[in-house]
């Protein structure tokens, strides 16, 4: 009976354990996946703050290489354009006469002037501009024959006679504002005295016209230099003209204007 009682406390103390043993796995293996989980969520977070993070400091990389694309771009001296075949960036003045061979093909505007093919499409496209902004620039001065650039050269000079000037004293000062023939941009068909319908006085007037400020500022996009600058006058020869515009070509247009030169020193580099 002793015997008996003592085999039931073993099992039952059996079944004790064996229960206190399964309890105790069940609350480790829960205890155990609950780390897991709080790890995976963490690892997610980690992970995704460090895509973002990559991704930021890629947007960051990329933005800085562009502003220091940008900042280059402007800083570096641009390249010297090449002369085009149509060899528009001809250089005319006093030294360097209209070569014998030059050849104009003229095209006729709507106020009678004319004007090189070359250059036409571009001053069009000027012009138009222009006048979508209210303003009325008026061509007064185009291409001119070496005959009739003749002409205004020796009307000139004989008011300058006409003033008290020397023959030589007139014949100087008027080779400051008018070429002398043969010499002269408007001859070669590439070049335009605009001023506006308001103001056609060829004087620093101009400089008090919202158009003639747009021209002198923005004529270079459109292929055009301003030929006689302000402080190109000693390179030049010619007096500061706010109204003398000069088909060039778009690229070399740019060229000057981000070098702050004039025609004859684009032509000597």
């Amino acid at each position: 009976m002793e015997k008996k009682k003592i085999i039931q406390i073993c099992a039952i103390i059996a079944v004790v354990v064996i229960i206190a043993a399964v309890i105790i796995f069940a609350v480790t293996g829960d205890g155990g996946k609950n780390p897991e989980s709080d790890q995976s969520s963490v690892s997610a977070t980690e992970n995704t703050s460090a895509v973002s993070t990559e991704n930021t400091t890629q947007e960051i990389s990329d933005t800085t290489k562009q502003s220091t694309a940008v900042h280059t771009t402007e800083t570096k001296p641009a390249k010297k354009p090449s002369s085009s075949n149509a060899n528009v960036d001809i250089l005319v003045n006093a030294k360097n006469p209209i070569p014998d061979d030059w050849k104009v093909d003229l095209v006729q505007l709507k106020n009678g002037h004319q004007v090189d093919r070359r250059a036409y499409d571009s001053l069009q496209k000027m012009m138009d501009d222009a006048r979508a902004k209210g303003w009325n620039p008026l061509i007064c001065s185009s291409y001119r024959t070496t005959s009739y650039q003749q002409q205004l050269f020796d009307n000139r000079v004989q008011r300058m006679k006409n003033q008290g000037m020397s023959e030589s004293e007139a014949i100087k000062d008027t080779e400051k504002w008018i070429a002398i023939p043969g010499t002269s941009e408007h001859e070669t068909g590439l070049a335009l005295d605009i001023v506006t319908v308001e103001n056609q006085n060829l004087d620093n007037s101009q400089l008090n016209s919202e158009c003639q400020k747009w021209m002198m500022e923005h004529c270079y996009d459109y292929g055009f230099i301003l030929r006689y600058p302000k402080d190109k006058v000693k390179v030049t020869g010619i007096d500061f003209e706010p109204w003398h515009y000069r088909y060039v070509g778009y690229d070399i247009a740019q060229y000057i204007k981000q070098q702050g030169i004039c025609l004859e020193e684009y032509k000597q580099q």
